[in-house]
């Protein structure tokens, strides 16, 4: 089935930073998630809007439509050591690349040079190689004395958002993470796909909906504030994707059936947009013949087309943020400031182990 190439249209001048902007009290910003998963509570905001919990999802949900999940896993990306003078240092792993080597950001009195040695907290060290990207990029190329996966599982800590203040714990490693987390590489969770747990999923099995993955390793872009009035000027992060030509196929079929497809979550719906993009006119058909990998920088903000996403499931998001202007790109941006109104009067907990909600393409 073609479908017509998505497009941001977001133009200078077209909308300011304040017109995503809400009041939020500090106190419905979730610092812990609920003792079960799928008893968070679901806006239906399709519409008039409607009080639910996630367990009611599969009476939503209709035989034939399709849900697509990020099958990302978070890493303990977080690493604390000590320079040669002393002075501590802290590192959030971007990426892992070959030979032992990493992109990190990092935390320090004063960074140190190329050729540093750091001694990091469980006997290993990390070798200063250099500014990322090249000559004087704002994140560190590091190599590490060992395996960086397997360092960072032994001796790491889990990277919770700036807006969580407790430190990690047991717990945290447990539940900042999907029930289906496959792939590691993210340092931040699909927080859409948090509410789901296994009895959840197999009653959905069951109402007959389907469901595809794909893998989007979350960056901590994510959580870098637009610091320009006009969004349009923003410079997005890019993170690195892979969509499996089988996840185009299940989309395609479901289409064509008359089926919803319904994206889980902010991070899949820019991975789905960014190979509808590369796709173009050439459409489905076309790119389920292989899998689609690469690193997407895809802005979505209203004015964007979108090619093949019916329905959108979403955790709250923080003011004047990027993930705001894609769900009001999806949904318009009047009914989302509806429901965020909504949300804050009926006590909604926000953001990554907050509540949820469930918006249709407006």
């Amino acid at each position: 089935m073609s479908q017509p190439s998505p497009t941001s249209a977001l133009r200078p001048g077209q909308f300011s930073l304040a017109d995503f902007d809400f009041e939020l009290p500090p106190e419905l910003i979730a610092q812990h998630p609920t003792a079960q998963r799928s008893a968070s509570r679901l806006l239906d905001a399709r519409g008039d809007l409607r009080d639910r919990v996630y367990t009611e999802l599969p009476s939503l949900l209709e035989p034939g439509d399709l849900m697509v999940f990020n099958d990302t896993r978070v890493i303990k990306a977080r690493l604390f050591g000590a320079k040669a003078s002393g002075g501590a240092v802290e590192l959030l792993v971007e990426r892992v690349l070959d030979g032992h080597e990493v992109v990190a950001h990092m935390r320090a009195s004063r960074k140190p040079a190329a050729g540093s040695r750091l001694s990091m907290q469980g006997g290993f060290e990390a070798e200063v190689l250099g500014r990322w990207p090249q000559p004087d990029g704002a994140l560190f190329h590091l190599r590490l004395s060992g395996e960086p996966y397997a360092l960072m599982q032994a001796h790491g800590h889990v990277p919770l958002p700036p807006y969580i203040t407790h430190a990690d714990d047991a717990d945290d490693a447990r539940r900042y993470q999907t029930v289906f987390a496959r792939v590691p590489g993210s340092v931040a969770a699909p927080t859409a796909a948090l509410h789901f747990d296994e009895a959840l999923l197999e009653r959905l099995r069951e109402r007959g909906v389907r469901s595809a993955h794909l893998t989007l390793h979350v960056g901590a872009g994510t959580f870098q504030p637009v610091k320009v009035d006009d969004p349009a000027h923003h410079p997005m992060h890019s993170e690195r994707f892979m969509v499996p030509g089988a996840t185009l196929q299940a989309i395609a079929e479901t289409r064509a059936r008359g089926g919803r497809v319904l994206a889980v979550g902010t991070t899949t719906v820019r991975a789905l947009e960014s190979v509808a993009r590369d796709l173009g006119a050439e459409g489905l058909a076309a790119g389920a013949a292989r899998d689609w990998s690469g690193e997407t920088d895809i802005f979505i903000a209203p004015g964007h087309r979108f090619a093949w996403i019916d329905l959108m499931l979403t955790n709250f998001h923080l003011p004047r943020s990027t993930l705001l202007m894609l769900v009001s790109a999806f949904a318009g941006m009047e009914p989302i400031r509806r429901a965020y109104a909504h949300a804050v009067r009926e006590r909604y907990r926000f953001f990554s182990y907050g509540d949820g909600m469930l918006l249709e393409r407006g």
